[in-house]
């Protein structure tokens, strides 16, 4: 068995862009990763200026939107793992932004 060894360093976030149906971040060794925005159903039904509000976590190794309680790790988005929230969790948080 082979075990991956990645540069911490290279789990840096260092700027964030997220378009109507695309999240990109730029990473610190000069990769950029984009992932469907479909991924993470908070960043999808936010408004463009809940969007632009982030801020890098951990030194970069995170990105969180304050005003959609979404956080998502650059770990996360180089495994390609989706958003895990729960429908129901959706639903509710949908309907708290209704109101």
């Amino acid at each position: 068995m082979t075990t991956l060894l990645v540069d911490s360093a290279s789990l840096k976030a260092t700027d964030v862009r997220v378009s109507d149906d695309t999240l990109s971040v730029e990473l610190a060794d000069g990769r950029s990763v984009s992932v469907p925005l479909a991924w993470y159903p908070r960043l999808l039904h936010g408004t463009l200026s809940e969007r632009s509000n982030y801020r890098l976590i951990g030194g970069g190794e995170g990105i969180h939107w304050p005003a959609l309680d979404e956080d998502i790790s650059v770990e996360g988005l180089l495994a390609g793992r989706a958003s895990g929230e729960r429908g129901e969790s959706l639903r509710r948080w949908l309907e708290s932004r209704r109101k």
